[in-house]
């Protein structure tokens, strides 16, 4: 065991998931449990290893496939860990047909894993026609934080299977939203077809045992593209996208929805509302601290958030908690599909389990749709000024949507939807100004039009005085 945690140690930094970039991970081995599999050669096995060179401390799950003999395939080669003392070789899980294998008939047929330490329990929660336990499979690329499996049976609709690699005690919404919003019939979620809990040691917790989600895994709709590109190249056309920003808005608030009626709500209590814009408060100051152009707005920018904080503040319900273009399909026949209920990777996971405002996911679709009108204007600027026109007419028209679906007065709350746009961008400023400083106009040019224009502007393009409800529920 302690060979294959050797040469893990050496193969994670490689990985796009290690959130250590960085740092060499100091790994210690946390727990593991062993999957069967019909290949009498593999043993297919999941470590979970705490990197203690991170601060804090994350840990991190590693699917791995034990092997006699190496892999001929080239392919295999560049998924290789390791060689292991014994003259075994050690493959990343994911991309060997052993593991998905074994995964994918832990999750159809409600089955256990052998405990080492730690323990695993797959769930199906798919309709009666249970797919195969086995399947071809691939992992999709370009992810950052997991790992996601496409399954492709023959004779059923293909799966994608999410494979979370850092480990956290708590339900995570990205399954439990999901899941019961695809159980209440909304046509706005994948359909579920099942997960992976875990529960391995831990000393901080009351009882010396964690437990959370391992994986998740849900209808896969192949061949559609997210609303990312599909309003990048609206913009960059010049083609409308009003109808489709207005069935947007519909469909996140039918979203809202719903998760009212399915998860409790609480009231806007003064802690609630405290440690909200506590946030957006520490998040300004180290925006100050790394962006110099905010310095000079800073008092204006808490004036801001002061008015927010002492303003109508909703009910407080379940939401999807990091909403933007990137995380909707457009699917034909269908309309808008919303996707990874996880919420903010950055927020701790006691944070996004707990009811929050539904103003931060419009907000952060407001965002995204100014984002689409930046980055058309940096690639194409002969189009510059068109794609802010087109982003304020999608901007409209998608909180037309949201109020006609949800009843939703928003003009009461137009100092606080504001608020969440600006610590949205506040947020985007660091972030492009650390990875893409070439990008970090965008969101300071937000942050001066809304400075300049008031609390009121997401207000005023939202309101509609005779929806008197104020609650989503």
């Amino acid at each position: 065991m302690d060979s294959a945690v050797a040469a893990i140690a050496e193969w994670m930094p490689l990985q796009r998931w290690f959130g250590g970039k960085g740092h060499t991970p100091s790994l210690r081995l946390i727990g593991a449990f062993e999957l069967p599999t019909v290949e009498e050669e593999a043993r297919v096995r999941t470590l979970l290893v705490m990197d203690d060179a991170s601060e804090p401390p994350v840990l991190y799950q590693v699917p791995v496939v034990e092997r006699v003999d190496r892999l001929a395939s080239p392919a295999a080669s560049d998924h290789l860990i390791g060689r292991l003392p014994d003259d075994g070789f050690l493959y990343d899980g994911p991309h060997d047909r052993a593991y998905t294998d074994a995964l994918l008939a832990t999750i159809v047929g409600d089955r256990d894993a052998a405990s080492d330490g730690a323990d695993a329990i797959g769930h199906y929660s798919g309709d009666a026609t249970r797919p195969p336990t086995t399947a071809p499979a691939s992992v999709l690329g370009g992810e950052q934080s997991n790992t996601s499996i496409i399954f492709r049976p023959a004779d059923t609709a293909p799966i994608i299977c999410k494979v979370f690699r850092q480990l956290h005690h708590g339900e995570n919404p990205d399954v439990t939203l999901q899941t019961a919003l695809a159980a209440s019939g909304s046509p706005h979620v994948p359909a579920s077809v099942g997960d992976v809990v875990g529960e391995w040691d831990d000393v901080g917790r009351p009882d010396g045992r964690a437990r959370g989600h391992l994986a998740f895994a849900q209808e896969f709709l192949p061949g559609v593209e997210d609303a990312w590109r599909v309003a990048l190249s609206s913009a960059a056309s010049g083609a409308p996208f009003t109808d489709e920003a207005r069935a947007l808005g519909a469909a996140v608030a039918e979203v809202h929805l719903s998760l009212g009626r399915l998860f409790p709500r609480e009231p806007s209590t003064s802690e609630h509302i405290h440690a909200i814009t506590s946030a957006w408060t520490r998040r300004l100051a180290i925006a100050v601290a790394e962006v110099p152009e905010l310095e000079p707005h800073r008092s204006a920018i808490e004036a801001f958030y002061a008015r927010a904080q002492a303003g109508a503040w909703p009910e407080l319900q379940r939401i999807h908690g990091d909403l933007h273009l990137g995380q909707v399909l457009l699917v034909p026949d269908r309309g808008w599909v919303l996707l990874d209920f996880e919420g903010e990777p950055m927020r701790p996971m006691h944070d996004r389990q707990r009811p929050d405002v539904p103003a931060r996911d419009v907000a952060g679709m407001l965002r995204s749709f100014d984002y689409v009108a930046g980055s058309t204007g940096l690639a194409l600027p002969e189009r510059a000024g068109s794609a802010v026109a087109w982003a304020d007419a999608a901007r409209r028209a998608f909180l037309e949507g949201y109020v006609a679906a949800s009843g939703l007065d928003l003009s009461g709350y137009r100092d606080l939807l504001a608020a969440f746009e600006l610590d949205k961008a506040v947020y985007e400023a660091i972030y492009e100004t650390r990875n893409r400083p070439t990008w970090a106009a965008i969101p300071l040019h937000a942050i001066m039009s809304l400075l300049e224009s008031g609390p009121t502007r997401a207000g005023d393009t939202a309101s509609e005085p005779d929806a008197p409800t104020p609650s989503l529920a």
